[in-house]
């Protein structure tokens, strides 16, 4: 089974994959709600995905973001946070409890401030594409390995 992406004929060079615009599901997901409908809430908590969308019924209980976000999030934040570093250490010359006094509630409010909304947009590409049972089909491998048989 493999699925194309086409143009969408609205002009804009917005992707489908199997009718699901990615990069709407992607928004959707970074503003926190239902990547099906954008009406409905994502999260109940923090970072805890609802079991369903209230609003149309989208099921999300079986979304796998598992460990992308926060590699995602690390990556962005310590990026962020080590050019601002390097720029202010040039500029000014301040000592080293000045810097963690400034980067280091920096890097955590950057960090909790990212997790919600970069997990919602993992959720979306992965209801867009159909990923973990977001395609009505259950996980399984893409190939099979032929069976061997015992040696004698």
């Amino acid at each position: 089974m493999q699925a194309t992406f086409e143009q969408s004929a609205a002009g804009g060079g917005a992707s489908r994959r199997n009718g699901r615009q990615v990069g709407q599901a992607i928004k959707r997901g970074l503003l926190s709600r239902c990547p099906a409908c954008g009406d409905g809430r994502l999260f109940r908590a923090f970072v805890k995905p609802v079991d369903a969308c209230g609003t149309c019924g989208e099921e999300m209980h079986h979304q796998r973001a598992d460990d992308l976000p926060p590699y995602l999030v690390i990556t962005i934040v310590g990026h962020v946070i080590i050019a601002g570093f390097m720029m202010v250490d040039l500029v000014l010359p301040l000592s080293l409890w000045m810097h963690m006094a400034i980067w280091v509630p920096l890097t955590l409010i950057g960090g909790f401030g990212l997790m919600q909304p970069v997990k919602g947009g993992v959720i979306g590409l992965q209801w867009a594409l159909r990923m973990h049972g977001f395609g009505g089909e259950p996980d399984r491998p893409a190939d099979t390995l032929p069976a061997v048989e015992p040696a004698a």
